[in-house]
């Protein structure tokens, strides 16, 4: 592979950041795996290796250089060292798409050209090892580069790797069609493309009639003092001065991701206090906090206030069933891996809050003022699975909070506010999400934001959200559709490997029968 093609490949990465948010060139991704897919393919499975390497090296490393700005601001390390760490996590990333590029190749020994159609699948694969492998990092999915295009309307039939699918299948049938001439696969791209124009018509998520009025609350707390022992007060009065006002016209208040920094059961007397004139005015209150039980931290949301629409089902004591606990951590942030070498190695293995314990896989809702609310802290909105296993039939809202005050100004909290939306419309539910500094905002349904907070601003988001009903394909099987697409494209490669073999098969069973 000469320096051209290297270049080439690692431009074609890079330029992917801009598909995302906030750039939202959602149509740059279908030319960008065109030309991945005519870059590679002459390419034996090692240069395909290659190629895939250098693609992800540019994928990653624009995606995600907004990680910088954290690991320089707060993890204490020298420039070289941190940019060192960085470098790890990009190059150890790239395995992946390099993964789904060798395979595709390999299968030509037995495929031919036909291999081409095995991509879909073995991309499939290496991103669900990628989403898995030493707790997963799933981050920058190709399909959430359209949560905003028409092909997002595919995401609560097949989800965001089933729309991953599609994007492959479309451009696989672009240069099939390019390099053949054959007015099938260009047929075959266009009923791709046309098919999610029609998929509202037939959405099963219907409105209720009923709503609830929901008030985010934006603190705006400094990362860099929000830990401070003397800081803690002062933070808890930040959020309830701008609640307050709000208790009697709202059913639902969310706080962000750790609003209350001082830990369970330390701050007891003031969350009863509170509770109780929640349940004064009628409503509820929903908070990050860290639980503190049997010697273990838990990043935790609990509930204050109305539970019931009218009576009181389990008023707030610490270790009251009314909580959840955050079950997939983020690597050195909330756990750290081999702490014992680690840690004494610099502030960034050492942050604050950074030995939690995991909460259950699966939780149970979040009861509030008689609404159900399916929760995710953080990270782990990322995670479809998980997040699909939370969400039931009953469920109302998914809530997320979270603290992207690490990323500053950077694009990071845009493409985590991204993968939310992705998650409501894949299981068809509005999707609540309160944050620091931002992005706090409101999502229906179908993926549109009925309201958004300015970011790096003190503030209280007030907005209606709807209950509806009804379940989407993908909360029913959740990627099994998208599995099972990239395995029917696979058996079209192989059966026109088979009709290659046998051309004259068909002719000369017509001749039997006569």
């Amino acid at each position: 592979m000469n320096n051209k093609t290297r270049l080439a490949a690692l431009l074609l990465g890079g330029s992917l950041i801009f598909s995302y948010a906030p750039f939202q060139q959602v149509w740059l991704v279908l030319p960008v795996l065109v030309g991945l897919l005519w870059l590679t393919r002459h390419a034996s499975p090692s240069g395909a290796w290659r190629i895939g390497y250098y693609f992800g090296l540019g994928w990653f490393s624009a995606g995600l250089s907004w990680i910088y700005v954290s690991i320089d601001q707060f993890g204490g390390l020298p420039v070289p060292a941190s940019v060192g760490v960085l470098a790890a996590l990009f190059l150890y990333l790239s395995l992946f798409p390099a993964l789904a590029l060798y395979l595709w190749k390999f299968t030509e020994r037995w495929l031919g050209s036909a291999a081409i159609a095995m991509l879909p699948l073995t991309w499939l694969i290496a991103e669900s090892l990628r989403g898995w492998l030493f707790t997963g990092f799933p981050w920058l999915e190709l399909g959430y580069t359209q949560t905003d295009s028409w092909l997002g309307n595919y995401a609560p039939w097949l989800g965001g790797s089933g729309i991953t699918t599609v994007l492959w299948a479309i451009a696989i049938c672009l240069v099939m069609w390019a390099q053949r001439r054959q007015k099938r696969f260009g047929l075959m791209a266009f009923v791709l493309l046309i098919v999610p124009f029609a998929l509202p018509w037939l959405s099963p998520i219907h409105n209720t009639g009923e709503q609830a009025r929901v008030l985010l609350v934006q603190g705006n707390i400094e990362q860099s003092i929000k830990w401070n022992p003397d800081q803690h007060w002062q933070s808890l009065m930040t959020y309830l001065d701008l609640s307050r006002p709000h208790y009697d016209s709202h059913d639902i208040i969310v706080w962000p991701e750790s609003a209350v920094t001082m830990p369970e059961p330390y701050t007891d007397d003031v969350l009863t206090n509170i509770h109780n004139a929640l349940v004064a005015t009628d409503t509820t209150l929903i908070t990050g906090i860290i639980d503190y039980q049997n010697r273990e931290y838990f990043n935790t949301m609990i509930v204050l206030g109305q539970d019931a629409p009218h009576n009181i089902i389990e008023p707030y004591a610490h270790g009251h069933t009314n909580r959840y606990q955050k079950h997939q951590l983020l690597p050195i942030g909330e756990f750290v891996p081999f702490e014992d070498l680690l840690r004494p190695l610099a502030p960034l293995f050492d942050l604050p809050m950074s030995s939690f314990s995991r909460g259950d896989y699966q939780q149970a809702n979040l009861r509030a003022n008689g609404f159900q609310l399916a929760g995710a802290i953080c990270y782990e909105i990322a995670f479809p699975e998980q997040v699909r296993d939370n969400v039931q039939t009953s469920t109302d809202y998914i809530l997320t909070v979270s603290n992207d005050t690490w990323f500053g100004a950077s694009h990071g909290p845009a493409q985590h506010m991204q993968i939310a939306r992705m998650r409501a419309l894949e299981l068809g539910r509005p999707l609540l999400r309160a944050t620091n500094n931002g992005i706090s905002a409101v999502v229906d349904p179908f993926g549109n934001e009925l309201g958004r907070a300015p970011q790096f601003t003190a503030t209280a988001l007030s907005t209606k959200v709807n209950v509806v009903t009804g379940q989407t394909l993908y909360h029913k099987i959740g990627s099994l559709g998208a599995w099972l697409f990239a395995g029917f494209i696979a058996l079209i490669g192989v059966l026109l490997r088979l009709a290659s073999y046998f051309p004259n098969f068909g002719v000369v069973k017509r001749k039997q029968n006569q």
